[in-house]
């Protein structure tokens, strides 16, 4: 049996981890394993990079914004994600390299070419079966995190033009790969949003014959 790669993306206080808890729960009920990590982080060297790069008193410069996410997905992909698909396990991870096309791309505005290239470089070009993108107004979804965040980070202090850029370029990315993408109003209640999300993973682990999650 082939493992199965879900990516949640979405901006800030989109609901992409709420969802992504609640699939992994509902997968363990099923009597399924599910890997659960993140971006960045997931390994000792990304969490480390994640302080760095969410720390409000930094503020490295785009590109290098841009190479520390990198090196963390490279870490991430190479000993967490790859071992965890080749031994046949879905992984659900929030946030991939969508969101540098979108954050360092769309929200900075460096090259989008340039973003791909390195995406690649540090994926080895592994690609999700299903992305699962949670699209939000980014007032609704700032003040959202405002109200439930335990702590504010660097990116939850970028100005709301900066979010708008952001999302314009999630759904131009969706558009591109509307096989690949699963776009989900995060207006939308906890519960009609996690039904939509099972909807949409449900068929594909079926395709890849995935017991025990029908």
């Amino acid at each position: 049996m082939s493992g199965c790669f879900v990516t949640f993306e979405g901006g800030e206080g989109s609901g992409k981890s709420t969802q992504l808890e609640r699939l992994a729960g509902r997968l363990r009920a099923r009597g399924l394993d599910p890997l659960v990590t993140r971006e960045p982080g997931g390994t000792p060297l990304a969490e480390g990079i994640r302080e760095l790069l969410l720390d409000p008193a930094r503020r490295p410069p785009p590109m290098a914004e841009a190479l520390l996410m990198e090196a963390a997905r490279a870490d991430l992909v190479a000993n967490v994600i790859r071992p965890a698909l080749g031994s046949g396990r879905i992984v659900l991870c929030d946030r991939y390299d969508d969101s540098t096309l979108a954050y360092q791309g769309g929200g900075r505005g460096l090259p989008a070419e340039l973003l791909r290239t390195l995406n690649r470089a540090a994926t080895d070009g592994l690609k999700p079966d299903l992305t699962l993108l949670f699209d939000l107004d980014p007032a609704a979804g700032l003040a959202r995190r405002a109200r439930t965040a335990a702590s504010v980070n660097r990116l939850d202090r970028e100005p709301e033009a900066f979010h708008a850029r952001v999302r314009a370029r999630y759904l131009e990315l969706a558009a591109a790969e509307p096989r690949r993408f699963a776009v989900l109003d995060g207006a939308l209640p906890p519960d009609r949003l996690e039904a939509l999300v099972w909807s949409a993973l449900e068929p594909r682990l079926a395709a890849l014959g995935v017991r025990g999650a029908v």
